[in-house]
């Protein structure tokens, strides 16, 4: 009987046992940046059960109640923990600063700092350089000549060496490690995620990306968009159309600024600009004009202006522009926000969640009460972390900002079809309602191809609710994707490289970025072909609408926000003007085009259709220019010295040999009373650049 009675017991106690056993999971990080570590080795204790992180430092594993796992990686700190009845196990680990030793690598070998001082001091390699100087990268010692080089997020036990990159073609580390400090002009470090999405297996253990002085680089980008694995837009440059041939020009108006905060960043790094990333209406357009309010029913006025076309004297330059009405901050309608965040383990680096937390904030802060609201954040999967909230409650909403953390992979569609959910559920009839998203771009989850994009917001802007992109990071940004969201999505696109960028987007152009006066803006130029021979439009490529799009109005165009300019710039040929820009065409047989002789004063006519906010049916204007030339204003000369500049970068057969020095003499000639100074930022960006190359 007792027998009987102590194996009853035990039975019951191994199956209480049993019971506890459970699936756990959990991500691997660094605590320094967020980093997820793959191949981190989480172990439980005791046994030889255990598992690895995946490439995204995700981990699953079978334990019981009480067990601990002890959780490594090369050069961390070993934590150990114990399993309670959580499912989920998120592990920060932290740097062991005691099993790495300071070494000063020289061009001749290593020591240690006490014993450096001995020696007269050489000319210093690229490697000490980098050590201690460049976040994710780290000297190790060994017990061989040569340090190890290891890039954060990359290392496991049995690969440690990064790949390297000379002036585009690889090399071995004894060869990188004699390079010169002095005789390198640009460095690139990709982690072990940026890596092998670069160049595959060789690139998992980071990437070290070199550029000499003096070397072109000779990466063709018309046949390479992902540079860098970042993706632009293929752009065809617009050509001369000849008037008595296509007298029409119709466009989409584009009031997005991210191309030149991106080229901005770009330069800044001293990095390569690939040409699809320069688009030319957004570089213009990122600056205001000295425009009038509009002083009539329409939301916006109207403004033209035509000059001698600076870089080619038998050319002139149209400039036409848009002035959207301002409103005052608290006469906006109230607002629905659904804030739609990527917190995926692409967005850990420090220019993107952190700062996206940062930008966030200089928002919230200016809300009222009669704002609402809410966050939906996804990574492998989408979630709402704030219902609804008031804008007076900001400590609350910032709250819900600052718990945000990266990991994981990138369910961008399931994010937006969720927001959308959200702002419908809560959507305001007479208010302000928008989703703005906030990513790098990279989805790779679900919907992801920028055709699936299309789709897809496409069917969510019959909701009504309007949509703001604004992108961060770099090394696999994603603008094409961006674009396409914020084109298709009745929406407004940014790049966010900065804190003072963000104050622009959401200080300075608070109502602009969040409040559209007038959607679907088309304009449609009709030239004189007696007294203009050929045009060509300068940039909105891909914008560019069919001549009868123009009265269609279920054809999708730009929208227009509260106190936001729109230029655009033409180049025209005069009438009896030879160019080496026109080809000749043959003679017609079937039609003869028959020139009017009446409108001779008149250059072109341009007209504009819109639809106010809340309504389908456009509404049209008209505005006739003449033929008067007139000395340009200092808004049409620092137009024209950005669009120029943007042909450069371009590397466009219009720009005609002109030099960046026409580039800072235009610019300084138009820069005004530039009070928030971006024109001068503009010209020591040129001049930046003209240094570097």
């Amino acid at each position: 009987m007792k027998n009987l009675i102590l194996i009853l017991c035990v039975s019951l106690s191994i199956g209480y046992v049993t019971a506890q056993e459970k699936t756990i999971s959990g991500t691997v990080t660094s605590a320094a940046d967020g980093l997820p570590l793959p191949g981190a080795s989480i172990i439980i204790k005791g046994t030889a059960n255990g598992s690895q992180t995946d490439f995204d430092g995700n981990f699953k594993l079978k334990a019981n109640v009480g067990d601990i796992i002890v959780v490594s990686y090369v050069g961390m700190q070993t934590q150990n923990v114990t399993i309670g009845t959580a499912l989920v196990y998120n592990i920060a680990l932290k740097y062991d600063s005691n099993n790495l030793e300071e070494v000063i690598v020289m061009g001749y070998g290593t020591s240690r700092r006490d014993s450096y001082k001995h020696y007269s001091k050489p000319k210093p390699t690229l490697a000490s350089k980098l050590s201690g100087k460049v976040a994710g990268v780290t000297i190790q010692n060994s017990s061989g000549t040569s340090p190890n080089i290891v890039i954060r997020g990359s290392a496991t036990a049995r690969s440690k060496e990064p790949l390297y990159i000379l002036n585009e073609q690889p090399i071995s580390e004894s060869e990188f490690r004699k390079i010169k400090a002095d005789k390198i002009k640009h460095i690139e470090i990709l982690n072990a995620l940026q890596g092998h999405a670069v160049y595959g297996y060789n690139g998992t253990k980071g990437v070290i990306i070199l550029r000499t002085k003096g070397h072109k680089n000779k990466v063709n980008f018309d046949d390479i968009d992902n540079f860098l694995n970042e993706s632009y837009t293929q752009i065809e440059e617009n050509i001369f159309k000849r008037t008595n041939l296509a007298a029409l020009s119709t466009f989409s108006i584009d009031v997005d600024k991210a191309g030149y905060s991106n080229i901005r960043r770009m330069i800044n790094n001293g990095e390569t600009i690939p040409p699809n990333a320069v688009k030319l209406e957004e570089m213009v357009n990122y600056f205001n004009y000295n425009y009038p309010q509009p002083k009539d029913e329409h939301p916006f006025s109207i403004n033209t202006e035509v000059v001698a076309t600076p870089w080619h004297k038998k050319t002139q330059l149209v400039r036409i522009g848009l002035q959207g009405k301002t409103y005052d901050n608290d006469k906006l309608p109230a607002s629905n926000l659904t804030f739609l965040i990527d917190v995926s383990g692409s967005m850990s680096s420090q220019n993107k969640l952190p700062l996206l937390k940062s930008a966030f904030k200089l928002l919230v802060n200016q809300l009222r009460e009669k704002d609402k609201v809410s966050i939906v954040v996804y990574s492998g999967a989408a979630g709402v972390v704030l219902e609804p909230t008031s804008g007076h409650k900001k400590e609350v909403i910032i709250s819900a900002l600052d718990n945000l953390n990266a990991g994981g992979s990138t369910a961008g569609g399931e994010g937006i079809e969720l927001a959308y959910k959200l702002a419908e559920k809560n959507f305001k009839k007479t208010g302000n309602n928008r989703v703005i998203l906030a990513t790098d771009g990279d989805f790779n989850v679900g919907a992801t191809s920028d055709d699936d994009m299309q789709i897809l917001i496409e069917e969510k802007r019959k909701s009504g609710v309007f949509l703001s992109v604004l992108g961060f990071g770099y090394g696999n940004y994603k603008d094409s994707k961006l674009e396409t969201l914020a084109d298709k999505g009745n929406g407004n696109h940014a790049y966010i490289d900065n804190m003072q960028e963000a104050q622009k987007v959401f200080g300075k152009e608070f109502g602009g970025t969040l409040f559209t006066i007038a959607k679907d803006v088309k304009i449609q130029v009709e030239f004189n072909p007696k007294k203009v021979q050929a045009y060509r439009l300068i940039g909105y490529e891909n914008r560019l609408l069919a001549d009868e799009d123009f009265v269609d109005d279920t054809k999708d165009a730009g929208e227009l926000g509260s106190g936001h300019t729109v230029t655009a710039l033409y180049e025209i040929i005069p009438t009896g003007i030879r160019s080496d820009y026109l080809k000749t065409v043959p003679d017609l047989k079937y039609t003869k085009s028959d020139v009017t002789s009446n409108y001779e004063n008149e250059l072109f006519t341009v007209k504009f259709r819109y639809k106010r906010p809340n309504e389908d049916k456009s509404i049209e204007m008209i505005h006739i220019q003449n033929t008067m030339l007139t000395t340009a204003s200092d808004d049409m000369n620092f137009a024209s010295a950005v669009a120029l500049f943007g042909m450069q970068l371009r590397q466009s057969k219009y720009y005609n040999n002109a030099t960046l020095s026409k580039v800072i003499e235009l610019a300084e000639r138009g820069r005004g009373e530039d009070n928030e100074g971006y024109r001068a930022e503009f010209i020591r960006l040129v001049k930046s650049y003209d240094n570097l190359n």
